[in-house]
Parts: C-alpha cells; structure tokens; sequence
C-alpha cells in the first residue's frame, strides 16, 4: 500500500513569488524542489539565466583535445566507435558533424545488435588494419581493457567518452572522458548521457560548431532516460528549442513520417515517438542509418531513411504487442512460474532479442518482480534482457549466477546475458534463489504530494503554468496533484490487449473528469469514496489540445461500496469474407440506423460517406478496410458507435498506378477549380488512403515534372503547374518510397481482414 505525503505548508519568500509570477502553484512547487532564491528560480526556469559548467570539469578532457587537434592538423584517419541505442546514434552523429566542420579525416561505426554494446576487439583490429589510427569512442568504452590494449599494440591510439561506470582500474587510453571521475558529490556534470559526455567534447573543441548540435543533446539524452538536473536540465531545455526550429533534414523527415508538430515539441514527444523510432533502428536493422539520418544532406535520402524508420517503429510495436501476448499467455498456461519464484524467467526460439527487453520492463512493472526474457532460437547461443524492481540489484543477482551463463553486463536496474539454451531452466532456480540474496528491504512505497486541487481547476491554464516547470523526468518529476473526496462514476478497458483503464470520476458537487489509468487493468479500484492523486498534461491528439489526466494512485476513504456503470460495450458484427456481403448490407440499411464508412470507388456505388463525413451514432458499418490504425480510431472516435459491423472489403486502392491515376484527377481538379488548394485528409479520404501516402504521392508526380508543390501548409499543400524539368534521381527514389508505404498499407489492410474483430477496436486517446 502506497503512504501519502501530505503537502507540508509552505514558506515561499515573497521575492521568489514576484520573480516566479503566474499561478501560485509554480513558486511553491520550486520551494518543494529547495529551490527559494529569485535567481536560481531564474536559473531553474529559463535557460538563459543559468551557467553551465566549463567543459574542463571533467577529467581528461583537455587531453583529448589536444589529441584530437593533433590528429586533424596531421591529417590523421579517426574513427568514431558508437553505440547502437538512441544515445549512441546521437553521440556519434554530434562528434562526427563537429570533427568534420574542424577538417578532421573521420569515420564512423557503430556495432550492430548482434555483435552486442561494447568495443570488440576483432571488429576494431579490422578497423585498425583498414587505416584507423586514432580511435574516439562514444556512450561506450570505460570497460573495453583488452580492445583499447589491443590497439595499442597494433599501433593506434583510443580516446574515450562515455557516462557507464568504470571499473576500478582505466583502459590505457591517451583521455577517458567520462563524468563518474568527477569528485564524488552533486556535480553539474556527474548525470552526463553518452552524447551530453560528446557535447562537452565538442563544445571544448570549438564552442560555436557544439552549438548547432544541441537538438543532438536533447534527443539522446531525453531518448537515453537522463537525469534531468543540473546541466542535464539546461541542455534538454535548449536542445528542445532547438528540435522544434531543427534545420537536420533527417529530423524534419522523421516529424513528417510521425505527423509530430514540431512548434509543440516537449520531452514527452522524444520519449514516446522519437526516442523509440532511433531505438528501433538498433533492435531491429543497422543503427548506422540514425546516424546518417540525423547527419544527411540530402532531402530525398533523409524522406527515405525516415520511411524505413517508420516502417521499423511499427514492426517494432507489432512485435512487442506479439512477445507481451505470448508471454502472458504462458504465464497464464504455467502461474508457477509466477507463483513460485522470485524473479520471472521466461524464453521462446522465435523471441527477437531486440524486443525482449522492451516485453521485460513491461512485466517487471506489471508483476513487481525482478523479469528475464530470453531469446533462443535453435542452434545459437540464447540471449536474455532483464529488468528489475526497486530493492533488487538484477546485475549483483546475476553475478551469483555466473558459472550458468556465458556472458553478461549490465546494471541494478537492467541487465543482459548469453546463456546455452539448455540451461535455462537452471538459470529460473539459480536467479530466483539469487534474487532472495541479494534484495533489500524493500522501502515502504511512498508519494509525494504537491498540491491539493478541485476537479475545475485542471484546466489548460493550469497546466500550462505547471509545463514551465519542465522539461520533466529523473531528477524532476511532474508535479503530484491531488483531488478530495470523488466516487467513481464508469470505467472501461482500452487499449489493443485491453491493458488500461478510462475513468470517470465525479465529485461531491457532481463536476467529473475522465483519468487514464495506463496498465491499469485488472487492478482494484476503491470502493466507495476515495482521494485521488494524479498527474496533469496536455495533449495534442489530432491537432486538438486538451487536459490529460493520469490515475496514479487513489486513497479510499469510506468502505461502502458505490455502485460503477460500466461503459456501455460495443456490439461487434463479422460480416468479413461474406460472398454475398451487398445483400447484408441492404438488410442493414433496411433496418436504418446505420452509417456506411466507404472509400474509393465503393463510396460512389453505395449510400456511404467517407471518414470525413461520418457523424455521430449508434451503429457504424465497415464497408471497405481502412488504410491504418489512426484512421480506423478517428473515425470510431467521431462516431462513439454502441454497434460496429465489419464488412471490410478491399477498396483495390494500394495498386500503385490505380493510386496515381486517383490521385493525378485530384490535382487536376485542384489546379482547374481550387487555385491549386489541395485539404490533405480530403484527398487521403478520396483515395482510401493515409495522408502520409497522399504526401508522398505528391512528391512523386512533382519530381517527374506533372506539378509543383509551392506551399505545404500542415492540413493544405498548395500546388502550382510545374514550371521545370523532371529530377529523374529525385522521382525514382519518391517512387521507392511511395510504393513502400502503399506496401505497408497493403499489409495493414490484410490484418484488418483476418485479425479477430475485437482486436481491431482501437484505444481512444492512448500516447
């Protein structure tokens, strides 16, 4: 059970209250954070107010840079040694745009998932033979003892920058830059990331040049779940800044894939859409095309790279959403390996090793045990990914178990290992027992409460005060708010798997709210009235803002129990793969009642409308498949259907020519009728498709010269009759990657047609 500590009454200086200004809340939540004096408040809130730390805090650091300065004046061949995580991918893009705008003769490579993080001393005597004679290592190389010997011997000398912590002795390396050899105590620059380490780096070789790389920061470090204090703090505040006015085509092209605005961007969008799409480039292809992607010059490469990151990023999620389902459904077949051990070890051959971590931390959280997942596929040596809980150290549990495992590494809160297949079941007993060992006393679980507020007060006025205390994460939590006195009035399961919670609470004077409880299914919810303790923030679902609220914790207050209206359910109707489905569909229309949703060319043969035209109501028919899984929310979250009836028929839009053809009537009727105004989700309705598709349709027919696109407004391109030749390079490349996406699209639709009916009603409102 949680213990809530009350806010404790508050002395806020009046000079600290004047400074801070706004809503009241702001001063007191810094007083919280022991920050009471106008000028650190200052500091605290604005970066321009605050002084960062000179570079040369960190030991080595000018070392390196004389180093560095000796190789680019003698023309040296350096090469950059990354790591394949967002941190490493943004670390080694930062020193590679930085050395190179010095004249460096530079290089780069980063390990890919299966050789594993680290330096690895074969791949870098290859590196070394291949004419690499001054090795700059990134987010990596504080342990690496045999490969920095190694190329010593073969000739070549190793500068390190990392932020892991090292062992008691150093590799033999010309710098190691790395902040756990500051002086113990709270230094500015101890929580570095690997790519704030590389930034230090860069802003001591030339300060102007580091500048232009502080998105670079932002993202890795935000991606890289650092400690946002301190430098940290400053550097995410102006990297954040920096990602919202970007000029890296790359970034641009990412935010055009992932329809992010960027003029919203806050350290929610890197954890959620960016940190994981760069994430997916390491579990799942090469990580050397983040780094090109974050570096390139060219629009067309950077368009093409992003498509194949978006197209990662949702294998990524499908097979996360697959490994989660088939580990559930193992705990739920064999409860004793649940019941009866004290850390979760579950493995599969065809587990992805680069998801298996991701599953891990989800289950870990779920269960509150110490969780492995293993991938063993046949033949191999197994890999596993583990995560802990509070009051267990997974690295110390493991060391007890080494004689088991081949390798491992990692630190108290995750860990990873190699182990032969076969003793896996050995490695369930030995890592239970081990666990028992080496836990604590697991602390009493505690919140801290900020401020006590009513249901109206959770406005976007509020909320917006409370966003200049961020960016928020370790070191700087978002705020704690608390509500007194509700009763729950409905709930309802939402998500693919059903794993959350939509509620909706009401007060002692009727006023209610809807809270997002994630993960919280399955979880008892109080029993007459309770308080409730939240989080609060905006959310720009579909270009709309409004007030998200978060269940973190509820506190009851009396035992009698109020009845709680569940929501009402939704009717599903299979009618897919019907041979006769017009027939149905006259019974259905005969009924009334009902919208048809039809795309294409279907939209002209029945009385349907498309996803722009539905309304609300109580029944929804799916004539054709839609083209994803936001266009299949939107329109469910415009109808709020109590009875969906899917037909789901293939609209025959994803052939590539019958696209063009569709889409080349539009902007002929746009140019003739409209001045040249194309609405994007108009057109992406009229052809069945995703916006996305409908953008790169237009990019394609203006490279071949049918078109140009004189303004791209965020809703509304504005095109003109093409006034220059064709780009043949150009028009190849938009062709690839519009018929990728028409592929992806393709693919979607073919779930949509045999998945299980329930699994195709997606969450309303989910991050």
């Amino acid at each position: 059970m949680t213990r809530w500590i009350e806010p404790q009454s508050l002395d806020v200086p009046p000079g600290l209250r004047q400074a801070v200004g706004g809503h009241p809340l702001v001063a007191e939540m810094l007083v919280r954070r022991g920050i009471v004096s106008p000028q650190a408040a200052r500091a605290f809130l604005d970066p321009a107010a605050y002084t960062p730390a000179p570079p040369t805090d960190l030991p080595h650091l000018e070392r390196a840079v004389e180093r560095l300065q000796h190789a680019v004046q003698a023309a040296e061949r350096i090469l950059i040694w990354g790591d394949f995580d967002a941190d490493g991918q943004t670390a080694t893009a930062l020193l590679l745009e930085n050395l190179r705008s010095l004249g460096a003769q530079v290089t780069y490579h980063v390990p890919g998932r299966d050789e594993g993080h680290g330096v690895h001393p074969e791949r870098l005597r290859a590196l070394v033979a291949d004419g690499a004679q001054l090795i700059l290592t990134c987010d990596t190389g504080v342990t690496a003892h045999a490969a920095v010997e190694q190329a010593r011997r073969l000739g070549a000398e190793v500068i390190i920058t990392d932020h892991h912590v090292p062992d008691d002795t150093l590799p033999p390396a010309v710098a190691v830059i790395d902040p756990h050899l500051l002086p113990a105590g709270e230094h500015p620059l101890r929580t570095l990331t690997g790519v704030g380490v590389a930034y230090q780096l860069a802003r001591a070789l030339d300060p102007q040049t580091a500048e232009r790389s502080l998105d670079l920061v932002a993202l890795g470090t935000v991606a890289d779940v650092g400690t946002l204090s301190g430098d940290n703090r400053y550097l995410v505040q102006r990297g954040l800044e920096a990602l919202r006015h970007t000029e890296r085509l790359g970034l641009r092209a990412i935010y055009q894939a992932a329809d992010l605005r960027p003029e919203g961007l806050t350290e929610e969008h890197i954890g959620f859409v960016l940190g994981p799409r760069f994430n997916a480039l390491g579990r799942l292809a090469d990580a050397r095309h983040g780094v090109e992607l974050l570096t390139t010059g060219d629009a067309t490469r950077a368009h093409t790279l992003a498509t194949e990151v978006e197209g990662l990023n949702a294998r990524r999620q499908w097979l996360t959403r697959q490994v989660t389902e088939a580990a559930l459904a193992r705990i739920e077949r064999e409860p004793a390996l649940l019941r009866d051990h004290e850390a979760l070890v579950l493995a599969q051959r065809d587990w992805p090793s680069g998801i298996v971590g991701i599953v891990a931390s989800r289950l870990a959280e779920r269960f509150g045990k110490p969780t492995v997942l293993i991938s063993a596929p046949d033949g191999q040596l197994a890999r596993g990914s583990g995560r802990s809980v509070p009051g267990v150290d997974l690295i110390a549990a493991l060391s007890r178990c080494a004689p088991l495992l081949q390798s491992y590494g990692g630190h108290a809160g995750a860990a990873g290992f190699a182990i032969e297949a076969e003793r896996i079941p050995e490695l369930r007993v030995a890592l239970s027992r081990a666990v028992a060992q080496v836990a604590e006393t697991i602390p009493e679980i505690t919140l801290t409460i900020d401020a006590y507020v009513e249901l109206p007060d959770l406005d976007l006025e509020l909320v917006s005060e409370l966003s200049r205390l961020a960016p928020f994460g370790p070191g700087n939590p978002p705020p704690t708010l608390a509500v007194r006195d509700l009763r729950l009035l409905s709930e309802t399961t939402i998500g693919r798997t059903g794993e959350h919670r939509r509620i909706t609470v009401e007060d002692a004077q009727e006023r209610t709210q809807t809270v997002f409880w994630w993960q919280g299914a399955g979880l008892p919810l109080p029993q007459g009235r309770f308080d409730l303790a939240l989080s609060a923030r905006a959310s720009d679902f579909r270009g709309v803002t409004s007030v998200q609220l978060e269940w973190l914790d509820a506190r009851e207050q009396e035992p009698l129990p109020v009845p709680i209206r569940a929501a009402p359910a939704i009717t599903i109707r299979d009618y897919r793969g019907l041979s006769n489905p017009r027939a149905v569909l006259n019974e259905l229309l005969a009924e009334g009642g009902v919208q048809i949703w039809a795309e294409a060319e279907a939209a002209d043969q029945l009385p349907a409308c498309n996803r722009l035209d539905l309304e609300p109501g109580t029944r929804l028919a799916i004539w054709t498949l839609p083209p994803g899984p936001r266009e299949l929310q939107a329109a469910l979250e415009r109808v709020q259907p109590r009875e969906v009836i899917f037909f789901a028929n293939d609209p025959g839009a994803d052939d590539l020519p019958a696209f063009v053809k569709r889409l080349a009537g539009m902007v002929k009727h746009a140019l003739r009728a409209k001045g040249g105004r194309l609405p994007l989700e108009a057109a992406a309705a009229a052809t069945a498709q995703r916006v996305t598709t409908v953008k790169a349709g237009l990019e394609w027919l203006a490279a071949q010269g049918q078109v140009q696109i004189a303004d791209r407004e965020p809703d509304c391109w504005h095109l003109t009759m093409a006034s220059g030749p064709p780009d043949p390079q150009a028009a190849r490349l938009a062709r690839a990657r519009l018929k990728a996406i028409l592929v992806e699209t393709a693919a979607y639709r073919h779930y949509t047609r045999q998945a299980p009916a329930e699994a195709l009603l997606p969450a309303h409102g989910l991050r």
